[in-house]
């Protein structure tokens, strides 16, 4: 069930960071016999998140896992802040805000699994997206009305470019 966002605490973010597999992507992922690795990735999404910078936000991805295909998609979008094979997604969010001069709650966090969990529960503001596991539902401020890899990324992203 989708929750309603508070208009100031969507506000205060400025920086906007998501989960890829399972968020940019359905969670699927193609292996050939030579291990080259393929995703799918959604083209409004990408719109969405070239909107998102374009109004001057912060955008970042998170992952577990190492992916060459998502590294060159991410470039492709122009994401600056893009962090694959990573064990400690708190301590890696906590960095780019760090960074950037900001405070935890002026960061929002998009996941969809059990490794998101902790991550959501730190971030000023949790999105899930609609296919995301029960327990992220209940941890989320928001949750999504599309899936993971059909357009959830654009749907977040429109509700922080909703005035544009």
């Amino acid at each position: 069930m989708k929750k309603q966002i508070d208009a100031e605490r969507l506000q205060k973010i400025h920086l906007v960071a998501f989960d890829v597999d399972g968020v940019f992507t359905d969670g699927r992922f193609s292996l050939s016999d030579d291990a080259i690795e393929s995703k799918v990735f959604n083209t409004q999404d990408g719109f969405g998140i070239r909107r998102l910078i374009d109004s001057g936000y912060e955008v970042a991805v998170i992952s577990g896992r190492k992916s060459k295909a998502v590294r060159l998609r991410m470039e492709e979008l122009g994401i600056k802040h893009v962090v694959l094979g990573c064990s400690n997604k708190v301590a890696a969010f906590d960095r780019l805000l760090d960074q950037l001069g900001l405070d935890r709650t002026q960061g929002a966090y998009t996941g969809d699994d059990v490794p998101d969990l902790e991550l959501l529960q730190h971030a000023g503001l949790a999105f899930g997206v609609a296919n995301s596991m029960p327990e992220i539902h209940v941890a989320c401020d928001y949750i999504t009305c599309a899936e993971g890899g059909k357009g959830a990324v654009r749907e977040i992203c429109d509700l922080f470019c909703q005035d544009l």
